[in-house]
């Protein structure tokens, strides 16, 4: 095994990966037991704590209420093209609940991300519907900045339409620079922009804003399997 290979799976080893490795430049797809993680151990935290979950046949993590955004990385584990995929649950309560995830990252301020706004799912008005799902660069072009600059552009409805309250499944897709999130079994996208970062490649895990926020079966595949 080339050098490169042997930290690459040491790395993910220690985050406690099932399928990390990279055997003769073939990638693998890299499913975390994310309640596993939950002391710490494995995911680079910034502004959260983060506590095991078992919910039915799901176990995952839950990242804590703080003011301000929080991440969880994966530690040693960097994205370019490939898929991401995970489950979600936030809560129904309007301007508190804000979940998703976070790709092309080097640390707790600079990062894409792509996330829900599940008060939003099923709004009457079909001006916050339309607000569902956002993409995000930070630092520079956070919503606000989006909202005003480029209206309708960065975030969209969801459809099909989840339960706000309950778990739902999504995809984020990046084949840069585009990047198309797809949410449970949907075979359009809900969401496709072009990246506005220039990064092609970075850190990737769990992403909230202000609020906590439910997860469960991470899955990261490479491009190319």
């Amino acid at each position: 095994m080339k050098r490169r290979d042997f930290l690459i799976s040491a790395l993910a080893a220690a985050a406690g990966l099932s399928a990390p490795s990279r055997i003769a430049g073939q990638a693998k797809a890299i499913e975390p037991d994310l309640a596993n993680l939950a002391d710490g151990r494995g995911l680079k935290l910034f502004n959260r704590t983060v506590n095991r979950l078992s919910d039915g046949a799901r176990t995952g993590v839950r990242l804590s209420e703080a003011p301000g955004e929080g991440l969880a990385y994966l530690e040693g584990i960097e994205l370019a093209n490939g898929s991401i995929e995970l489950d979600i649950r936030g809560k129904d309560v309007r301007e508190q609940s804000f979940v998703g995830v976070a790709f092309h990252g080097v640390d707790g301020t600079t990062y894409d991300a792509v996330y829900f706004r599940p008060f939003n799912f099923r709004a009457d008005d079909p001006v916050r519907r339309s607000h569902a799902v956002q993409y995000i660069s930070s630092p520079i072009h956070k919503w606000q900045k989006l909202r005003t600059e480029h209206p309708g552009t960065y975030e969209n409805a969801v459809n099909p339409v989840p339960d706000p309250n309950g778990w739902f499944h999504a995809r984020v897709v990046v084949a840069s620079p585009k990047v198309s999130v797809f949410v449970n079994d949907a075979k359009e996208p809900s969401l496709i922009v072009s990246q506005l970062s220039e990064r092609r490649k970075g850190l990737t895990g769990l992403w909230v804003d202000n609020f906590g926020g439910d997860f469960a079966n991470f899955k990261v595949v490479p491009a190319g399997l």
